[in-house]
């Protein structure tokens, strides 16, 4: 049985996939920043990701400070993957907005990456 996913990227990107399931998460063309930290490890910041859903938005004390964020997780196998910043009290921390946490324990590199 083949998995249908919601958004296939370009098969001329680098992608990022779920570890678990494979399915498309974010374009290379989309990341902001390595230099994050997950719960559970390094992660990357991305300015847009697809294939993924959205809980409720809570606040959390993070290594940066006070945010509203919203738990992601794959739309194809529920597979937590980071979080979403909803919101950054700090003016410093603005530019997060909007962006996406996936840790690297749940995607792996896909697509012309020699």
């Amino acid at each position: 049985m083949v998995k249908t996913f919601q958004a296939y990227l370009p098969s001329t990107n680098r992608t990022y996939s779920c570890v678990h399931c494979r399915a498309h998460l974010a374009s290379h063309d989309e990341l902001i920043s390595k230099s994050f930290q997950g719960s559970q490890g390094p992660a990357y910041l991305f300015n847009s990701v697809v294939n993924v859903g959205c809980g409720q938005t809570e606040e959390r004390v993070l290594l940066t400070g006070l945010h509203a964020v919203a738990d992601i997780y794959c739309d194809c196998c529920k597979t937590p993957l980071g979080w979403k910043y909803e919101h950054a009290y700090e003016s410093s921390q603005k530019y997060k907005e909007g962006k996406f946490i996936i840790e690297l324990a749940h995607m792996i590199k896909e697509n012309g990456w020699d």
